[in-house]
């Protein structure tokens, strides 16, 4: 029974001992990770807000009469 527990999900202790592991090997490279993953997270929702806006703006068109071309060219 001993062998299940030991493939079971870690405690508490365990995660903060991994966590200072892989803060001692990466250490250096974090800021520079994390930066990369705020500034694509704004980049994700800049581009989500424009999609929304540009199809609000394509639906207003289409409600819109169109001016028959004659009339512009004249």
């Amino acid at each position: 029974m001993t062998c299940f527990a030991m493939l079971g999900m870690p405690g508490g202790i365990e995660l903060i001992v991994l966590l200072l592991i892989i803060l001692l090997l990466f250490g250096k490279r974090l800021p520079t990770a994390m930066f990369s993953v705020g500034k694509s997270i704004t980049e994700f929702k800049k581009g989500m807000t424009t999609s929304i806006e540009e199809s609000l703006d394509d639906d207003s068109e289409k409600s819109k009469p169109e001016k028959s071309s004659e009339s512009s060219n004249s």
